[in-house]
């Protein structure tokens, strides 16, 4: 039997880099445009969190769904229930009138952005062969690189030119234009085992992720009673306790609790979770310190992220090679304090500074910050097996949409707490205040990657995981 060649499946990976590139320029275009729409809903600049919070808590919750769903009812009609699901809550976004309503939209979206990612990859996966799979996870890998680097630049001319509605109506036509694709070229894939969901556990692991993410938000809500947030956070760490009990007794659990028995997958998910706390902040504390903070107006914000992005992309190509001098563990602890003290460095952020040293701090923090998550996600992956590397690697891209929702979350409970140095100190002391708090965070993680044995890895073990 021959192996079908890698032009066949070229129209399968443009579908499914579009839809990766439809989600991640609607992961980065909004932070730009959140102030705009602080404006216009007449909500205050420093309490959009919820905007970001809310999507990316919906993707999280309801990433460990896709795969069984895509395996229960086929991959063409989930990726098509997907795109569906993701450009109607786009619409529903660009229609909001509160801010209640754009974060039930965004909920929409984040069901629908969910599938969208881990299907189209696990419709790649059983559509090409092994020898061609590296290649064809490296050219959809592609657009991953290109949203964020658009994305801010894009979402403030939009808001310049039109209004903030656009940074939603814009996936509109991506979104037809995918529908059409998909229902011509994505393969109909199914389980050739079917295999029990695991719901007790799911509905356990949902529930205590949800609602400790609410909790943590609702620090930020000066009319959220405090009982309230205790009562959330107690019940939320009972339920995830409840679903280890649940994990250590079930023969098929959600995520088994073997995968925490390899020591760097263990220790890798610990310092993905807690790193990325503090980075997940920085999108919406940037374009928060550039517009309301300096005054900038949305495009300027916006093209000042493109030193993030850019230099990024660049930091990816030394990760190996620092990894191979000098393996994992001082590669992650020395970074962590460097992405830690980049982050609180935007204290020095000030009116009339010059715009040089604004692009070369940018591009500092956006350089170690991409090798952070780069070398995190490559020692979180590479010693599972087989048996384990689908749902290890489920539960990874969990965490990081977890911690995106936690860093949202934890920069508007920080800005409301600092809410009170505005007065006394003018328009950017609670931001910079909040910037240090992020940076303290982010180093706290050092510690865990401290855990790591002290080895280097050989280069053929190196491998460079796309963000």
């Amino acid at each position: 039997m021959t192996t079908p060649s890698y032009a066949s499946f070229r129209p399968l990976l443009w579908l499914v880099s579009l839809a990766i590139f439809m989600q991640m320029l609607d992961s980065t275009i909004v932070n730009t445009a959140l102030p705009a729409m602080a404006r216009s809903l007449g909500e205050s600049p420093l309490q959009m969190q919820s905007v970001v919070f809310s999507y990316a808590l919906a993707v999280a919750t309801f990433i460990p769904a896709s795969g069984w769903i895509a395996d229960r009812f086929g991959t063409r009609r989930t990726f098509l229930a997907a795109i569906i699901l993701f450009t109607l809550g786009s619409l529903a976004c660009a229609l909001a009138q509160t801010l209640h309503q754009l974060v039930a939209a965004r909920v929409l979206q984040g069901v629908g952005g969910a599938m969208l990612l881990p299907v189209g990859r696990l419709a790649v996966m059983r559509s090409v062969s092994r020898e061609q799979f590296l290649r064809a996870m490296s050219f959809i890998a592609i657009p991953a690189l290109i949203g964020p680097l658009i994305g801010p630049t894009l979402g403030g001319w939009l808001v310049e030119v039109a209004s903030w509605h656009w940074v939603f109506l814009i996936n509109l036509p991506i979104g037809v234009i995918g529908y059409i694709a998909a229902v011509k070229v994505m393969p109909d894939h199914y389980a050739e085992h079917r295999t029990r969901f695991d719901m007790a556990g799911y509905l356990m692991l949902a529930f205590g992720m949800v609602v400790l993410s609410l909790a943590l938000d609702g620090i930020s809500g000066m009319a959220t009673p405090h009982a309230l947030v205790m009562l959330m956070t107690v019940a939320g760490l009972a339920a995830l306790v409840g679903y280890w009990l649940h994990a250590a007794n079930s023969t098929a659990p959600l995520f088994s609790l073997a995968l925490f028995h390899v020591p760097s997958y263990r220790i890798g998910i610990l310092g993905n979770l807690f790193s990325r706390i503090g980075s997940s902040a920085m999108p919406l504390l940037i374009p928060l310190l550039l517009q309301v903070g300096m005054g900038m107006s949305p495009m300027n914000a916006g093209l000042l992220m493109i030193p993030v992005a850019a230099a990024g992309m660049l930091a990816k190509r030394y990760a190996v090679r620092l990894v191979e001098r000098f393996g994992y563990r001082r590669v992650l602890m020395v970074n962590t304090v460097l992405v830690g003290l980049a982050m609180a460095s935007f204290i020095f952020m000030v009116p009339g500074q010059p715009l040089w040293v604004r692009v070369v701090q940018l591009a500092v923090f956006g350089a170690v910050n991409s090798l952070q998550f780069t070398v995190m996600n490559t020692v979180t992956l590479r010693d599972l097996d087989r048996d384990f590397a689908s749902s290890g690697n489920s539960l990874l891209s969990m965490v990081m949409m977890l911690a995106t929702g936690f860093g949202a979350a934890a920069a508007g409970s920080l800005l409301a707490a600092f809410e009170h140095l505005d007065t006394l100190h003018g328009a950017t002391a609670a931001l910079h205040a909040t910037f240090v708090c992020v940076g303290a965070i982010t180093l706290t993680s050092t510690v865990i990657f401290w855990q790591l044995p002290d080895t280097r890895p050989s280069p053929r073990d190196v491998e460079e995981v796309a963000e």
